[in-house]
């Protein structure tokens, strides 16, 4: 396939390099200190169930994780976010489940700014591929999907590959500006290994899961596994944590 290479300029901003004295932890050996590890439940077949059927067996048979971790202090609004990740020989399943004071959802393409609304993403690296892939999803299901080398850089999914992610919500499809305290929504996300450049199944996958909300009343950045950055950015996979496929 061909893809086209777009630039996006994302607001989860680039960190600055600073020069590190010889006693002083770098990044990476912080990120090798704190990074998370999971098991991810293996469903046979998850990705063949209807919506609903996955839905359940998501909430009965799969561990939930918390996406807590308030990374930047003067972001201190943290919402109750979880995440639960399981997979089949094919295909990865990823269900969040958040409960938030303001719902905002704008964007009603992928190439429109998903992140500044309500919004769950989840990236992940491929031992099969360069880079890494982010799939970014407002609480309305509006998704974005790309494959990545840095926060500017981005290979945008094309129609074709968008087609085989199925992904659905609580939510309708439509904009939606609410506030009040204790508003719920979840997502889920079905993504097949071939995205990823895999045949099956690998033994283990390096991730982050993150929630986020650029321009909700009270902007936040939470992420699963820690990142230790002096602004906001999601795009760092030396803080990706390790899910494995059981």
């Amino acid at each position: 396939m061909i893809f086209a290479v777009k630039r996006i300029t994302h607001s989860k901003h680039n960190h600055q390099n600073h020069k590190t004295s010889p006693k002083m932890k770098t990044s990476t050996d912080l990120a090798a200190h704190t990074a998370k590890r999971i098991e991810a439940r293996f469903i046979r077949k998850i990705e063949q169930f209807r919506n609903d059927e996955i839905r359940l067996v998501m909430l009965d048979r799969v561990e939930s994780h918390s996406v807590a971790c308030v990374n930047w202090a003067e972001y201190p609004y943290a919402p109750k976010v979880t995440f639960r990740i399981a997979h089949s020989d094919d295909a990865l399943a990823v269900m969040f489940e958040v409960e938030e004071e303001h719902l905002r959802a704008v964007a009603m393409s992928g190439e429109e700014n998903v992140w500044e609304d309500s919004c769950v993403e989840f990236f992940v690296e491929s031992p099969a591929a360069e880079g890494y892939f982010n799939f970014e999803v407002n609480c309305i299901g509006t998704m974005l999907a790309a494959h990545r080398q840095s926060r500017t850089e981005a290979t945008l999914f094309n129609a074709e590959q968008m087609s085989k992610i199925r992904h659905f919500g609580s939510l309708q499809r439509a904009p939606i500006d609410s506030r009040g305290a204790g508003q719920k929504w979840w997502m889920v996300e079905v993504i097949p290994f071939s995205l990823l450049g895999l045949e099956s199944a690998p033994r283990s996958l390096r991730c982050n899961f993150y929630k986020c909300g650029d321009k909700c009343d009270r902007p936040h950045f939470l992420s699963w596994s820690p990142i230790d950055k002096p602004e906001p950015n999601f795009h760092c996979p030396e803080f990706f944590g390790e899910v494995i496929l059981a």
